[in-house]
């Protein structure tokens, strides 16, 4: 006895749009915090820079990847 073919597809995106989440987080904790790009010293680097542009397109990504993700039927 299986599930539902509805039920298991919901389910896969359910875990397919919290794992993609998580993994977008730790990308950005891990450059912004351990490598320290999230911070500035005196001013903004040139690194800092690119960081927070990265930053801003990967979010706008991962956003249209959840929308065209959520999109289909349900």
């Amino acid at each position: 006895m299986g599930m539902e073919p509805d039920m298991k597809e919901f389910l896969v995106r359910i875990v397919q749009t919290i794992s993609m989440g998580l993994l977008w987080m730790l990308l950005n904790m891990t450059f912004g915090i351990y490598f320290g790009f999230g911070f500035f010293d005196d001013r903004p680097s040139t690194a800092n820079y690119i960081y927070y542009v990265g930053f801003i397109i990967s979010l706008v990504l991962l956003i249209l990847y959840f929308r065209k993700k959520w999109k289909g039927k349900m």
